[in-house]
């Protein structure tokens, strides 16, 4: 199990394609580069591992802007507004899935 975090949209690339063709599954939550990051987008597309996308709140019941995602066509899945449970719950799925 691997754990990471950043700010920085190259890095959670970078991360990605790193362990995207080692891994079983990744939760990812891109927080507001969900509706900005075609790199992020683009790299989840090329990766093996499913991932799922994570956020705390309902991103659908928040700012209009924050409707666009360039992340949840590319995911295996994606689970917000359910707080801290989502990521219990998409580790969860991707141990049940494996």
């Amino acid at each position: 199990m691997h754990y990471f975090q950043s700010n920085i949209e190259g890095e959670l690339v970078d991360a990605l394609q790193r362990f995207g063709n080692e891994v079983d599954g990744i939760v990812l939550n891109p927080a507001a580069y969900t509706h900005t990051s075609v790199a992020i987008g683009d790299c989840i597309a090329a990766i093996k591992a499913p991932v799922i996308e994570v956020h705390i709140s309902n991103v659908h019941a928040r700012e209009e802007f924050r409707k666009l995602s360039h992340v949840s066509a590319k995911a295996a899945g994606t689970i917000c507004g359910l707080g801290l449970d989502g990521y219990r719950l998409a580790i969860e799925h991707l141990v049940q899935i494996r």
